[in-house]
């Protein structure tokens, strides 16, 4: 069980934002509701994360509960990180986003024109 933090914002969704307003904690949590990934695995999944923002990342996401990191005795060493059940209750922010996103993505693409934000390949 997690340690709630006595400084959180009164706003829920400023404390939703604070924990995950990120693009990058938003992938990686897209990546873990498919199960444990490695490091590198991750890495190669976040195309354009650099790997010292990658270990912030995951190193915030860790001390907030959402995921696990468990390192193995081994050489090289090997680490795997899994979300809590806390992080996967972040499935449904997910699905919502998907879900979202598509229809966003489907309304951008049968406009006539083009929306300036969106690249259509």
């Amino acid at each position: 069980m997690i340690k709630l933090n006595n400084d959180l914002p009164i706003c829920p969704v400023e404390i939703t934002l604070m924990l995950m307003g990120d693009k990058w904690k938003v992938l990686i949590v897209r990546d873990l509701l498919t199960g444990t990934k490695r490091f590198g695995e991750l890495k190669k999944s976040l195309t354009g994360i650099s790997q010292k923002v990658l270990t912030q990342h995951l190193r915030a996401m860790e001390k907030n509960g959402l995921l696990t990191r468990k390192v193995y005795a081994e050489v090289p060493p090997r680490v795997e990180y899994t979300l809590t059940e806390v992080g996967q209750s972040l499935k449904q922010v997910h699905d919502a986003m998907l879900a979202w996103g598509k229809a966003y993505k489907l309304s951008a693409d049968e406009s006539p024109f083009p929306h300036p934000s969106i690249n259509h390949n």
